[in-house]
């Protein structure tokens, strides 16, 4: 299996883990410094983040490049109020899983750090009888890059954190996105802003420092609506973008893995497939 085609039926769901920066003390401070000039701005995004967090889960589609000119779609369900969880539906020719699965989409599950793909049970091999199979994020991130995005801590809630406490954010005015009236903001995070999550995106050791070609920064948009919730947020990391339309936010949503006796684990074939 080649490194750029695993990257495409792992990455592209991977990438549903989206960035965010370290939240600490420097980051206060540097919000802090700039709030004479960016109240407002600050203002708005701490509502719309505050907002996102207390929601608990939305209707989500997202959208993933890296860079082939071929974007993988995926829907579904985003949850963040008891841990980063989803249930969603992908595109299964252009994320490349079509050997696995004969439907036109499949169904992708990520619950407590792991993936797992609803997969046709094949004849013979590891996926011999199974109906699941599972990707631990570690293989994906390596063991200190998923360490970072533990929790809640790739969430979209976590991102407009992130989006919350970077330098030089900008207000690009108002924009109609999906039919509703939106502030646009931008903000770029740079390697020191990154933190520990620079390890997660930017260790070209791990399949998704592959996929984005070692990322040092990060460029976010936020589209804020009326109701101080996100509309659209997308993120530029290294060769990748990554798009994300909010349809409905509502409770947290339960998100369960698949009984064990109908997984197959395939984290250690796929480390040992990238030379971890």
């Amino acid at each position: 299996m080649q490194h750029k085609h695993t990257a495409a039926w792992v990455g592209f769901t991977a990438a549903a883990l989206m960035a965010t920066s370290a939240c600490g003390a420097d980051s206060v401070k540097q919000a802090a410094e700039a709030v004479d000039k960016t109240d407002a701005i600050m203002a708005a995004l701490t509502r719309a983040t505050d907002r996102t967090e207390q929601l608990g889960s939305a209707e989500v589609k997202m959208s993933t490049d890296i860079g082939t000119g071929t974007p993988i779609a995926m829907d579904g369900t985003y949850s963040w109020g008891d841990g980063y969880a989803y249930d969603v539906e992908m595109d299964t020719k252009a994320a490349q899983m079509d050997t696995l699965t004969d439907d036109p989409s499949i169904r992708v599950l990520f619950v407590d750090g792991a993936y797992y793909y609803d997969v046709d049970p094949q004849p013979s091999g590891p996926l011999a009888g199974k109906e699941w199979m599972k990707i631990d994020g570690s293989a994906v991130f390596g063991e200190s890059g998923a360490e970072a995005l533990s929790g809640s801590n790739g969430s979209p809630s976590a991102s407009m954190k992130g989006l919350k406490y970077a330098k030089d954010v900008e207000d690009l005015g108002k924009e109609t996105v999906n039919g509703q009236s939106t502030t646009h903001y931008r903000a770029v995070l740079d390697q020191k802003q990154l933190g520990k999550f620079a390890e997660a995106y930017g260790d070209e050791n791990s399949l998704m420092g592959d996929v984005t070609g070692g990322a040092t920064s990060i460029s976010m948009d936020v589209w804020v609506g009326a109701k101080d919730l996100p509309v659209r947020l997308t993120q530029e990391i290294g060769a990748m973008k990554v798009t994300m339309d909010f349809e409905k936010f509502g409770k947290t949503a339960v998100v369960k893995a698949p009984p064990a006796s109908e997984t197959a684990d395939m984290t250690e074939a796929i480390k040992e497939s990238q030379g971890q």
